[in-house]
């Protein structure tokens, strides 16, 4: 391609973006009932997908070309629109461009490093983002993965017991009088329920062990008929032959032979390699459902293992539990992401409904640069015709 070429491409680019940004935001305009805080949500999509070092008030506000951060506040904190009519066309949107009959709900959690006590549900907690205690908020997430893509669906703020039962707290912080204590789990619950509920794609839900330790969720995904595959510790309970055993010892049973090396996807330095075995539950479930524990062991040191449990179809085969175990680490990749190239955990707010409206936005810039991503590639290599976002 000449450089007349190249310059004409690039062009061509920049516009099918600009026109797929304009686009996504005449999806959420109607969400905002002045023309001018409908105007200023889309400068601060722009703001969250520009190169700017921190998407905090003052410097997006610089970004905007403002001469400071009261209009960002003022959009954050006082400004007549529907965050959670946002979160679903966000979510129609990723399943307009992603969505797959099998697609994958991946729920996680991440902290955001707070200092001081005035942040909503800010207290010292342990932060999976730090790998430690923390003085942190922490936000429950639903991610969604299929062979088109991967981003986020929704979200919640975990408000912690302290802060739920101080009414002077939650008056100061915005917080809802009909928002209760609720655990991670059942904030989880809560997210899986409107997406599902909505009809979002997806044949799998899966978690880390914090989930999937939780009895309540695993009853309440067993009844409404979802398959999941939930990782659990080594001590988790299961019933085999009548007696209950901790997971690890009822592996520790099993034959050399009931081991497979299977690849759990794509990492950084190549194929995640590991030896995976499963052992079915004699749980009773509904028709054409079975439970079974899912064992990943490491190739370099056997000692070293993770357990899930697992509930899907009669016929699911070892390579599917495999390939949904692998995918959890899809949020984590788009944790890294929003972090890195949207601001997620870089606003400045305190109240409830401020940090609702930028983890939203947030996620929808983030949902946009990957249908971009995925849709400019796609041309690249020839595989479809470019279409805006």
């Amino acid at each position: 391609m000449t450089l007349d070429g190249d310059t004409t491409y690039q062009r061509r680019e920049i516009e099918a973006w600009q026109a797929g940004l304009d686009s996504l935001h005449a999806r959420i305009a109607p969400r905002f009932r002045r023309t001018e805080v409908r105007q200023r949500a889309k400068r601060y999509l722009l703001g969250l997908l520009a190169r700017v070092e921190r998407k905090n008030g003052w410097q997006l506000a610089e970004q905007l070309g403002e001469v400071g951060p009261q209009g960002v506040q003022r959009l954050l904190n006082a400004a007549q629109w529907d965050a959670d009519g946002v979160r679903d066309d966000l979510q129609a949107y990723v399943v307009e461009h992603l969505g797959d009959a099998d697609g994958v709900l991946i729920v996680d959690e991440t902290g955001f490093l707070k200092k001081g006590t005035k942040s909503v549900g800010v207290q010292r907690q342990y932060s999976g983002t730090a790998g430690r205690r923390e003085n942190c908020q922490i936000g429950v997430f639903l991610g969604y993965a299929s062979p088109k893509g991967r981003t986020f669906l929704d979200r919640g703020l975990y408000l912690p017991a302290v802060w739920a039962n101080d009414a002077e707290r939650r008056q100061e912080a915005g917080v809802p009088e009909e928002v209760a204590f609720a655990t991670k789990p059942e904030l989880a619950q809560q997210l899986l329920e409107r997406a599902l509920g909505s009809g979002v794609p997806a044949r799998w839900v899966t978690a880390d062990e914090l989930y999937g330790n939780d009895p309540a969720l695993r009853r309440w995904l067993e009844t409404a008929g979802y398959a999941y595959v939930l990782a659990v510790s080594c001590n988790h309970p299961v019933w085999q032959a009548g007696q209950q055993e901790r997971a690890d010892a009822l592996v520790s049973a099993l034959p050399s032979e009931a081991w497979a090396t299977l690849s759990c996807g794509t990492g950084s330095q190549g194929e995640r390699l590991y030896d995976w075995c499963c052992v079915q539950l004699p749980y009773e479930q509904a028709s054409s459902m079975v439970q079974w524990l899912l064992v990943r062991r490491s190739l370099s040191d056997r000692a070293e293992r993770a357990y899930f449990r697992v509930c899907g179809p009669v016929e699911t085969a070892l390579e599917e539990m495999v390939r949904v175990a692998g995918l959890r680490w899809a949020i984590e990749e788009s944790f890294e992401d929003a972090k890195g190239l949207v601001g997620l955990d870089q606003y400045e707010v305190r109240k409830w409904q401020a940090w609702y409206r930028h983890i939203t936005l947030a996620l929808l810039a983030h949902a946009y640069l990957e249908v971009t991503r995925r849709s400019a590639n796609a041309v690249k290599k020839g595989d479809l015709p470019r279409l805006s976002p």
